[in-house]
């Protein structure tokens, strides 16, 4: 069963990644990039100071890092106790894979930090943002990113997957223990 499954994600990883030309190759490196997002994170942050002022913005922003830190070391600890090989580093496929800039990744990439991350950051602030359009745009933003990972060749569908559901329930756990620390501080 779990060969089967294996080999599933493998298909499916060949299906989405592909040789897209110069100009999607840039944008999915560029989307990867750590760096690239700070405009998107500071105006989260300003929504939420517009929302709630600074005392709770604070207070979010760091429930957000903590999210950060917890879905980091989540998928680090599965690289290393469950541990499963890049597309990259995939013997069967590796001459297949479409990479951008000669970057293969960590040897071992069983859940995406990048997208237990990427879904902390989106379910948390959009929790408290409570707005349609931020919704569907921190989503479609967050399923991007993570799908410029299956890009360049670095995750299965599998590790995305895994990472997206680290990253809602590492987001809903910092939900409920944000909201009783407000109500705390609110007394």
């Amino acid at each position: 069963m779990l060969n089967e499954l294996l080999h599933l994600d493998q298909e499916l990883f060949l299906a989405l990644n592909f040789d897209g030309g110069a100009f999607a190759d840039r944008l999915f490196w560029l989307a990867s990039g750590k760096l690239t997002w700070v405009p998107l994170y500071l105006l989260i942050v300003w929504l939420l100071w517009r929302r709630y002022g600074w005392k709770q913005t604070l207070v979010a922003v760091a429930f957000m890092a903590l999210c950060v830190v917890c879905v980091d070391q989540i998928a680090n600890f599965f690289k290393t106790f469950t541990p499963k090989s890049r597309p990259t580093h995939t013997e069967a496929i590796a001459d297949l894979v479409h990479t951008v800039n000669g970057y293969r990744g960590g040897l071992y990439g069983t859940v995406s930090a990048h997208a237990a991350t990427l879904f902390s950051i989106a379910v948390f602030s959009l929790a408290l943002i409570r707005s349609r359009v931020y919704t569907v745009c921190i989503l479609l933003w967050a399923l991007f990113v993570s799908y410029s990972r299956i890009y360049l060749g670095v995750h299965f569908p599998m590790d995305i997957l895994l990472g997206m559901i680290a990253g809602i329930v590492t987001a809903a756990v910092a939900l409920k223990l944000y909201r009783k620390t407000i109500n705390y501080l609110e007394r």
